[in-house]
C-alpha cells in the first residue's frame, strides 16, 4: 500500500506542479489554456497557483525526509479542498468537461489523505 500511495502522491504532485506553475508564473499561458482564468482576478489565479505548488511540495517532502510526515495528509486534504472548490466553480459556470479532471484529482487527493493517515496509525 505504501508504494501505491507514493505513486498517487507523485501523480498528484506532478499535476499540481504543472497547473500551479502555469497559474502562478505563466499567467498568459494559463489564460490561453483555461478560459476561466480571464474571468478571475489575476491575484486570485496567482494565489491558487501558489497554493497548488506548496501543496505539491507538501505531498512529497515531509514523507521523503521523514520530517513531520503528518503534513502529507494535511497537504492532500488542502489540495482536495482546492479541487472541490474548483469543481463547484466550474459547475456554476456550466463547464462540465472541466469537472472530470477535478473529480479525478479529488479522488487521488482523498485517497492520499486517508491512506497516509491510516498508514501512520498502523
Amino acid at each position: 500500500m505504501n508504494v501505491v500511495l507514493w505513486i498517487a502522491q507523485g501523480i498528484l504532485a506532478l499535476g499540481f506542479i504543472y497547473s500551479g506553475w502555469l497559474k502562478a508564473f505563466q499567467y498568459e499561458v494559463a489564460k490561453s489554456s483555461w478560459t476561466w482564468v480571464s474571468d478571475v482576478p489575476k491575484d486570485l489565479v496567482f494565489f491558487i497557483g501558489l497554493a497548488e505548488l506548496l501543496g505539491a511540495i507538501g505531498l512529497i517532502l515531509p514523507q521523503a525526509t521523514k520530517i513531520v510526515p503528518i503534513l502529507v495528509p494535511i497537504a492532500a486534504a488542502g489540495l482536495a479542498a482546492i479541487v472541490l472548490f474548483g469543481a463547484v466553480f466550474h459547475m456554476m459556470r456550466g463547464e462540465y468537461r472541466e469537472i472530470v479532471v477535478n473529480i479525478i484529482f479529488l479522488a487521488f487527493a482523498l485517497f492520499v489523505a486517508i491512506g497516509r493517515l491510516k498508514w501512520m496509525q498502523s
